[in-house]
């Protein structure tokens, strides 16, 4: 028999009492015919025909392109820009939404996820949607996964990560004996989320030993950062996760275009798309001229061939190796943090 997932009983058994939500039931139907794809995966969303791929293990096709919807989301000027824009991108095929409880724009007070429940509370069997948690704390992680909920205006996930893995220590105090991993594995059977993961920009051991739980649905993480040369993530967290049938998604794969003269933006997208192993990238955004430029890169996608890869490694090397990129520095947080 279906357990009974409300957000009443969500919040009353597993979170703090006294949070009040409007109640609603959780609904997994099965899928129709329609959202079959030609593999066989269930597909309950409309990529409006852009590329797709599956979200490892999950079992979920998602357009290979995200909206991150951090900092540069933030910046956009009003909440009716805001919506405009990520209404236009659902309305063409651009699904997986990434957020955070910590991506606040302090200088003009504008919070990711309370623009985003704007739309959700109407749309929000159209939306893959994914935010983070950023306290190591339980208590305080609950929190903030109780406001989330509310800022959503949802009463579950599709994807709830842990934010920003920094270092083995950060691990071992994650993966403790009812840390935060356990509390969102608790809430994954709860079926408040869907799925759940992680978030890194910097330390590769650490990566792969959340990789190494085995207890991960799937990882966000930034392209080919080195530390020296002792560091390759992407040769050594990738494997490992697809050996667990994860879900492997990559951000900051347009930052070099700030650094290096005459690099392409839409080339830099599809350096990332064609690395294999991810299923996607996530890209952030801030109005519609560049959501359409994204959605054009999807349309014409095709592959770098080996040769045009290797070119384009050479040439993002001495940015990957570059010590003072902002989010190899300790204790850096993608997005506005409040």
């Amino acid at each position: 028999m279906k357990k009974d997932f409300s957000r009443r009983k969500f919040l009353k058994s597993t979170l703090s009492a006294g949070v009040a939500l409007a109640g609603s039931r959780l609904a997994f139907s099965g899928p129709s015919d329609s959202e079959l794809t030609g593999s066989g995966f269930m597909n309950q969303y409309d990529p409006k025909g852009l590329p797709t791929a599956v979200l490892g293990k999950t079992g979920v096709v998602i357009p290979r392109i995200a909206i991150g919807l951090g900092s540069r989301f933030l910046t956009i000027a009003t909440l009716d820009e805001a919506l405009e824009m990520c209404n236009y991108a659902l309305d063409n095929g651009l699904y997986y939404w990434d957020t955070a409880h910590t991506y606040v724009n302090t200088a003009t007070g504008a919070v990711s996820e309370e623009r985003l429940g704007h739309i959700i509370k109407y749309r929000r069997r159209e939306i893959f949607l994914s935010t983070k948690i950023a306290s190591r704390d339980i208590e305080l992680a609950k929190a903030e996964i109780e406001l989330s909920l509310r800022r959503l205006q949802t009463d579950h996930l599709d994807m709830l990560k842990i934010h920003a893995v920094e270092s083995p220590d950060d691990v071992r105090n994650i993966c403790r004996s009812g840390g935060v991993l356990d509390l969102i594995s608790g809430l994954k059977e709860e079926g408040v989320t869907r799925f759940i993961g992680f978030s890194g920009h910097g330390n590769a051991e650490a990566l792969k030993s959340m990789v190494d739980t085995g207890r991960f649905d799937s990882m966000l993480f930034a392209m080919n950062h080195y530390e020296g040369y002792s560091s390759d993530r992407q040769g050594s967290v990738i494997p490992e996760a697809r050996k667990q049938g994860m879900g492997i998604m990559l951000m900051k794969a347009i930052r070099p275009k700030e650094t290096i003269e005459g690099i392409n933006a839409g080339e830099l997208v599809r350096f990332a798309l064609s690395l294999e192993g991810p299923g996607g990238v996530a890209v952030g955004m801030d109005s519609r001229k560049v959501v359409d430029s994204n959605l054009e890169i999807l349309r014409n996608f095709k592959p770098m061939t080996p040769e045009e890869k290797q070119r384009y490694a050479l040439i993002l090397s001495p940015y990957f190796r570059h010590e003072n990129l902002g989010w190899m520095r300790k204790g850096y947080r993608d997005g506005y943090w409040s």
